[in-house]
């Protein structure tokens, strides 16, 4: 089968094309430029440059979430667009196992970190079993010593990846764990190229949904809104 993919869920922005066993096209940007202008760009240049038909592909792959609130209405958007289009079927794949596939061939935990400010992270942990994601940790956005407590009581080895792990490296690097370690750079954000994968392994185990039915998955209320209840609260 042959699968757009599109994740916007952080900094880097992303698009690729691929079918069951090649990566055909991908374009990634990490530069802080803003998704709006470039998504539809990139994915118009890389269906451009796969020589594939948009009424060809089986599927559109889209980060679900959590992430940017801003960059997961624009994937979500972009995503939709496509698809009521086309009237082809959207495969939600979560931002953290498609950063964590990122990592597929390591043997311990994987732990994707997203900054998700306010000193919490989007996290969650996975072993590679079979070839296929498997939660050892839920994703939840929590504190980053919350989640190192739970890793640390695994004592299993674990490599850190995403945009938190830079963030919160020194935090991490004071725990003293010799079983930490962080992802290179070539591995160690968003892309579009493990969505497209994964939205493949989705497709087939029956994990998508039309067009007019996807939803982003946030896992926390927008800041104006927590803020909003903070004041009702007193806090603020």
């Amino acid at each position: 089968m042959k699968v757009l993919a599109i994740d916007s869920s952080g900094i880097t922005a992303s698009a690729a094309v691929a079918d069951d066993n090649h990566i055909i096209a991908e374009f990634t940007v990490n530069n802080r430029q803003t998704h709006s202008q470039t998504l539809l760009p990139m994915v118009d240049m890389v269906v451009k440059m796969s020589e594939i038909p948009l009424e060809s592909f089986d599927a559109i792959a889209v980060v679900s979430g959590p992430g940017s609130f801003t960059g997961l209405r624009i994937g979500s958007a972009t995503a939709k667009g496509l698809g009521l289009a086309l009237d082809k079927p959207l495969v939600p794949v979560p931002a953290l196992d498609g950063l964590a596939y990122r990592a597929a061939c390591y043997s311990g935990i994987i732990c994707p970190l997203m900054d998700a400010r306010r000193n919490q992270v989007y996290t969650a942990a996975y072993h590679i079993t079979d070839g296929k994601l498997v939660n050892v940790i839920g994703q939840k956005a929590t504190g980053i010593k919350d989640i190192l407590s739970e890793l640390k009581a695994t004592g299993e080895k674990v490599l850190f990846l995403g945009d938190g792990a830079d963030v919160y490296k020194d935090i991490i690097l004071e725990e003293g764990n010799k079983n930490y370690s962080f992802a290179p750079a070539h591995i160690s954000k968003q892309s579009a190229a493990s969505v497209a994968m994964l939205g493949i392994i989705y497709y087939k185990e029956g994990r998508y949904e039309s067009a007019a039915e996807h939803r982003p998955v946030y896992l926390r209320k927008p800041q104006a809104e927590r803020e909003r209840e903070e004041r009702m609260q007193g806090k603020i």
